[in-house]
C-alpha cells in the first residue's frame, strides 16, 4: 500500500529508536568502496555501537575497522568470504562471523549481497585471554526453550565466557509467544527482525514491527515483544555483556 506523504513507521526517542526500511538512507562509508550503506543505529543517537547494513556488489570488498574496534557480520543475502591472514571462510545466508578488535581481515562478495554490521569498541578483560575469531551459522546453533509454553527459544552464537564483551542471539518466537516479562537492564539492545512481526513496547510506547525494521533500546530502556500473525518471528539481537557497568 502506498504511504501518503510524511508517513513513516520509523520514530525516536530518549532511550529508544525504531527504524523501518521505508525511511533508510544510503551513504558511502570509508573501508566499504563501492558499497550502499545504511546506518541505522550509531553514537549520535545515543548507542554505543554501530549497527548498518552493507549492499555489496559483486567483487566490493569490505576491510578492517579502526583499531579497537571488534566487528560482527551477518550474511542477509548472498555470498561472501571473509579473509583473516591465511584462513578463508565462505558466509551465506545466515551465517555470522566476530572478528575481533585488531584482527586484520577483508570481507569479499563473492556474489551481490547484503550483509548486518555491528561494531563496537572492545572492552578488555583484566586477566582474561584474548576472544577468537567466531564463525557459525544460525542453524548449527543449539535451541533452547526460553518459556513454559515451549513459544520462545533462543540460539546463542557467540561463546558465553569471559573473553568475549557482547552476546548476539537469535530469538524465535511461535505466533503468540512472548517474552516472559518486561525487561529493564543496564545493558542496550541492537535488533534486527528477521522474520514474522509483532508488537513491541519500548518504555511507554507499543509499536507494530514486522521483518527488515531495526531497534536500538538504550539502558534501562523497559522493553518487551509479543508475536502476532500465523507464522513465526525471529530477531537477531546484540547486547553488550559479560563486563562491569562501572567504568574503569
Amino acid at each position: 500500500m502506498r504511504r501518503q506523504f510524511g508517513e513513516t513507521r520509523s520514530a525516536m526517542a530518549r532511550r529508544h529508536a525504531l527504524i523501518s526500511a521505508d525511511s533508510h538512507e544510503a551513504t558511502p562509508m570509508p573501508g566499504w568502496p563501492g558499497s550502499r550503506i545504511v546506518v541505522a543505529i550509531s553514537p549520535q543517537m545515543g548507542a554505543q555501537f554501530s549497527q548498518f547494513f552493507a549492499g555489496m556488489p559483486e567483487g566490493a570488498i569490505g576491510r578492517a575497522p579502526a583499531d579497537g574496534v571488534e566487528r560482527f557480520v551477518f550474511v542477509l543475502e548472498g555470498v561472501v568470504s571473509l579473509q583473516t591472514g591465511a584462513r578463508t571462510e565462505r558466509l551465506e545466508p545466515e551465517a555470522y562471523a566476530l572478528v575481533p578488535a585488531g584482527m586484520a581481515h577483508e570481507i569479499r562478495a563473492e556474489t551481490a549481497a547484503r550483509l548486518l554490521v555491528l561494531e563496537k569498541r572492545f572492552v578488555p578483560l583484566a586477566g582474561a585471554a584474548d576472544p577468537e575469531l567466531v564463525t557459525g551459522t544460525v542453524d548449527a546453533q543449539p535451541q533452547r526453550v526460553m518459556s513454559e509454553d515451549g513459544l520462545l527459544a533462543v540460539r546463542k552464537l557467540i561463546p558465553a565466557d569471559e573473553r568475549f564483551d557482547c552476546e548476539v542471539n537469535v530469538m524465535e518466537f511461535q505466533p503468540g509467544g512472548s517474552l516472559p516479562y518486561v525487561e529493564t537492564h543496564f545493558v542496550e539492545h541492537g535488533l534486527l527482525m528477521l522474520d514474522g512481526s509483532g508488537i513491541y513496547r519500548l518504555e511507554d510506547a507499543w509499536y507494530p514491527v514486522a521483518e527488515g525494521d531495526t531497534i536500538w533500546m538504550g539502558p534501562y530502556c523497559p522493553q518487551w515483544f509479543g508475536a502476532l500473525g500465523a507464522t513465526p518471528s525471529r530477531y537477531l539481537i546484540y547486547k553488550n555483556w559479560n563486563r562491569d557497568p562501572l567504568p574503569g
